[in-house]
């Protein structure tokens, strides 16, 4: 449908560095159409400083980026949420606030790069590696051809989506 816009939501637990960069590529590369959002069910706090770096490197803006709860995104002055896409094994297992319009939801696992140990060479490939899946399964979102698809093969695509 042309001149709609989809609002998407990338939870994981402590949103600061797959659902900050989920977020990020949403917006860029879904084109205003497409406005992406991140929030964690025990958010950090802050945002992670490898996150931050690596989508500096990429030219995206990272000024107002911010570890948040999902708790903002469930109250009555919320943007109405069409998608709810999971980023880690934890909050995809946790019981989530009941979103306003009923969105679609899907698990899209990614390993956390912020789990990673060692040199600073090994973390930032980590949170490449994390960018590049994001990247490919986003890409491979918006390329879904909305307006052809019904609901439930709209979720079966989700979902095949979540196993690239």
């Amino acid at each position: 449908m042309a001149g709609v816009e989809y609002h998407v939501l990338i939870l994981c637990t402590g949103n600061s560095a797959r659902s900050i960069i989920g977020e990020s590529l949403i917006n860029r590369l879904g084109q205003g159409r497409f406005i992406g959002h991140s929030a964690g069910s025990t958010p950090t706090g802050k945002v992670n400083s490898f996150a931050l770096r690596l989508l500096a490197q990429k030219n995206y803006p990272v000024e107002g980026l911010r570890s948040k709860s999902w708790d903002e995104f469930a109250g009555p002055h919320a943007p109405v949420i069409d998608f709810v896409f999971t980023v880690c094994d934890n909050a995809a297992g946790e019981v989530c606030p009941i979103w306003p319009g009923h969105p679609m939801v899907a698990h899209w696992g990614i390993p956390d790069p912020a789990a990673v140990e060692g040199t600073d060479e090994e973390k930032l490939r980590a949170f490449s590696d994390a960018y590049d899946r994001l990247e490919a399964r986003i890409g491979a979102f918006l390329a879904l051809p909305f307006d052809e698809l019904d609901d439930d093969s709209l979720r079966s695509k989700l979902g095949d989506i979540g196993r690239l």
